[in-house]
């Protein structure tokens, strides 16, 4: 893990998060969130902060819960603190001062399809700056890298539908959903629930960088205005952006990107022994 400190420098280890809230933490969602127990362990095990995430109401549904052969992930979400993504939800996190976990690519991006991967679906609206401004919370933009050194999409949603009676299961799935992006346009619009059937590889690497803070405190009011919240919307999302880019770049001079010089490295020099990693 990686962080930027407040003049720019990217540094190892999470020096560069605040050390106090409310903080939204924003960036890209990996395939079937196969990022999030390694982000929130890792940035509580070094930090002691719990992230609180904002999850999709659909993994709060005890009904939802019973139509997937695997469902642990509903409750790694609910023990690890997640809530379902409301305003109202969001506003009281902030209050509070949480550090609050925000993925605005949503279903679409943990769902993904074939070729997708590090692609954000993010709505055109500005959807958490003014609420964040309204509390003075710091928005920290932050990428994440390694699905494809884990798995390939075998069969994404197009190819499900292609199946004999996976209709069936598709009105099951999305019938009584909540349809959270119905107001939005385009592909964020189609934000359909399904599984995912894919190939694991030899395991990868994540690498995980949070961009520099970007502070909303004392620009309340000029974040009120439609056209500049919208500008900060689009700085956000062009940073995490640049996050991705960075570490799909670093990750290629990195000599333990593969797991075999990892597990050589800690039988050397013990289980619990920082594996290095690329030159910053």
């Amino acid at each position: 893990m990686l962080s930027t400190l407040p003049d720019g420098k990217i540094v190892r280890g999470l020096a560069g998060l605040p050390e106090e809230g409310p903080v939204v933490l924003v960036g890209y969602h990996m395939l079937m969130a196969l990022e999030l127990v390694p982000l929130v362990a890792g940035v509580l095990s070094s930090t002691g902060i719990n992230l609180r995430g904002l999850g999709h109401p659909f993994l709060f549904n005890k009904y939802s819960e019973q139509l997937l052969p695997e469902s642990s992930l509903f409750d790694v979400c609910r023990i690890l603190g997640a809530v379902p993504v409301t305003t109202f939800n969001f506003y009281k996190l902030l209050s509070e001062k949480h550090f609050v976990l925000l993925y605005p690519g949503g279903a679409r991006e943990v769902l993904h399809r074939k070729g997708e991967e590090y692609k954000l679906f993010w709505p055109e609206q500005p959807e958490f700056v003014r609420m964040a401004s309204r509390f003075g919370a710091k928005i920290i933009p932050f990428g994440v890298v390694g699905e494809d050194d884990i798995c390939d999409v075998l069969l994404d949603y197009n190819d499900l539908l292609k199946l004999p009676f996976y209709d069936i299961m598709d009105k099951k799935l999305n019938k009584d959903s909540v349809k959270l992006r119905a107001d939005c346009t385009g592909e964020i619009q189609n934000q359909p629930i399904h599984p995912m059937v894919v190939l694991p590889k030899v395991p990868g690497r994540f690498y995980f960088i949070f961009g520099k803070p970007i502070e909303t405190r004392g620009r309340e009011m000029e974040l009120t205005e439609k056209e500049n919240a919208q500008h900060m919307y689009l700085h956000v999302k062009s940073e995490v952006e640049n996050c991705i880019k960075y570490l799909k770049e670093k990750r290629e001079e990195d000599p333990y990107r593969s797991i075999l010089p990892r597990l050589l490295y800690q039988a050397v020099h013990g289980h619990n022994a920082e594996i290095p990693t690329f030159e910053l």
